[in-house]
């Protein structure tokens, strides 16, 4: 996944807030990356709404 590609939130990974669960099924643009704990990259997601929220890159699919 490259920053400025369309992507969709299909899953999460960990339980989470209601405002980042409300995500779940809408799509975003990569913005930029985020270092985990360990586990990988993540990648931060900025949605129509003008919010941003990383995600995991397992979490997402891109769209066409």
């Amino acid at each position: 996944m490259e920053i400025g590609q369309k992507v969709k939130v299909y899953r999460l990974r960990d339980r989470v807030s209601k405002d980042i669960a409300g995500k779940l099924g809408q799509q975003g643009i990569i913005k930029d990356y985020k270092m985990t704990d360990g586990s990988g990259i993540g990648a931060v997601v900025k949605f129509n709404d003008q919010t941003a929220v990383w995600f995991f890159e397992d979490e997402l699919k891109l769209v066409e």
